[in-house]
């Protein structure tokens, strides 16, 4: 099987695009403050999903395991974008 037909090849491109869209398109002026944070956070828990289960083998481990993973990670992100959108605004 070719490199470019390998599952971990095809998520490391993901990942390559994810980081170029974060890094030019959402950081630009081009976007509300608000969205351009709501964005870079909801495509880093992807990153991080993609990290966990292709990388880190958790894919094929325990289904309780993949649940508490990707409870928590749903978590983690609704609490920092809930708390920096409720805040009040500081500048």
């Amino acid at each position: 099987m070719s490199a470019l037909h390998q599952r971990v090849t095809k998520v490391w491109l993901a990942l390559m695009v994810l980081t170029a869209m974060t890094t030019w398109g959402l950081s630009s002026d081009l976007f509300s403050p608000a969205v351009a944070v709501t964005g870079i956070f909801l495509i880093a828990a992807v990153k991080v999903r993609f990290v966990m289960l292709d990388f880190m083998e958790l894919r094929h481990g325990p289904i309780r395991v993949r649940i508490a993973f990707q409870g928590w990670l749903a978590v983690v992100v609704a609490l920092i974008l809930g708390m920096w959108l409720l805040a009040p605004n500081i500048l």
